[in-house]
């Protein structure tokens, strides 16, 4: 949603004023500057992956399909037989002095969904390099993702950017989800019980800001008018399940003092930005902090489990991973605070 909407205020292919005439962004000195004023190139990388089939493929066929656009659109331009995006555009750039704006919308699912495969993830990142690295068509460039960009050891394939993460939200802390006054209206325009919305979906905490919602689950909850996991249910159990289950000194620990409502200190240096190469439970939770699981105090460096929603995911994931002690300690504390 975030890339569309930036898309379609970057465009030239489109009118967009009307869309925006009536919000924040309407007041800024720089509306008018920016509006529809770019040829923007939106790549979502999760549709070339699954319509490539083979992770091996994406590049050609990424390549095939967006050249196959341009090629219409700059016929005179652009050779027929060009194969090279990068190629096309900095012709491109060289007749018209005219460049792009990149959109990458999820950047990171070959490492999500084909995390194995090392040199498809490999030559992904050296494509972005080629086609984004101090090339003079590239007007700006945004991609979203859930992990941070991945590193070559030491060195980063694209150092260029300015992260924005879970871990280092900066000044984008507001806008990773609603924030506390945004859910209160919601609640008294839906007739919602704001202190149980708090409950199930509040505790997401940054440095600039110390409420933040899970967006999509308080939108399910004013809908549906009830409170509860919004979460996809087999994907968080199995993603947990795995997670949980490795074999890390500290690591159940961890995770059951932080059922308890404990935080727990963590150091998110060692974590290599992917979800394959783990060497201690701290780099297990460094990656529950970027997929949502957990939630993380920076001038602290801890981490906790923020609100009911993900408490209950948490549950249901020992449930599956035969955690039977701890699963009647959980319901006895229940139980307990229930006759109280």
């Amino acid at each position: 949603m975030t890339a569309e909407m930036l898309c379609a205020y970057y465009s030239k292919g489109c009118e967009s004023k009307k869309l925006f005439q009536d919000l924040t962004i309407s007041k800024d000195q720089s509306f008018h500057t920016h509006l529809n004023q770019y040829n923007v190139l939106f790549l979502n990388m999760q549709r070339f992956l699954s319509r490539a089939e083979d992770p091996n493929n994406l590049i050609f066929y990424l390549q095939k399909v967006v050249l196959s656009e341009i090629k219409e659109v700059y016929k005179e331009i652009v050779c027929t037989q060009e194969e090279h995006l990068a190629t096309a555009l900095e012709n491109i750039f060289e007749k018209t002095q005219m460049g792009f704006l990149f959109i990458i919308d999820e950047w990171d699912c070959i490492f999500r969904e084909n995390r194995y495969n090392i040199e498809a993830q490999t030559k992904y990142l050296d494509f972005l390099r080629d086609l984004l690295k101090d090339q003079t068509y590239v007007e700006l460039a945004y991609m979203t993702g859930i992990l941070p960009i991945k590193k070559y050891g030491t060195h980063s394939a694209l150092n260029i950017f300015r992260e924005f993460s879970m871990t280092e939200p900066k000044r984008l802390a507001e806008y990773i989800g609603f924030t506390e006054q945004e859910v209160e209206d919601l609640c008294v325009r839906y007739d919602m019980d704001f202190s149980e919305a708090k409950r199930w979906y509040d505790g997401y905490q940054f440095r600039r800001i110390s409420h933040i919602y899970n967006p999509k689950s308080v939108v399910d909850a004013m809908l549906d008018g009830e409170f509860h996991s919004y979460w996809s249910s087999t994907e968080t159990y199995e993603a947990l399940k795995v997670y949980i289950n490795m074999n890390f000194d500290g690591l159940k620990d961890a995770i059951i003092m932080m059922l308890g409502g404990a935080c727990c200190k963590v150091n998110i240096g060692t974590f290599t930005n992917d979800m394959v190469n783990f060497e201690k439970k701290d780099d297990v939770l460094t990656l529950l902090i970027h997929l949502g699981y957990l939630a993380y105090k920076e001038e602290t460096r801890e981490v906790f489990i923020p609100n009911e929603e993900i408490r209950g995911e948490f549950i249901n994931a020992i449930e599956g991973a035969n955690w039977n002690n701890i699963i009647k300690m959980i319901s006895d504390s229940e139980n307990l605070l229930e006759n109280t």
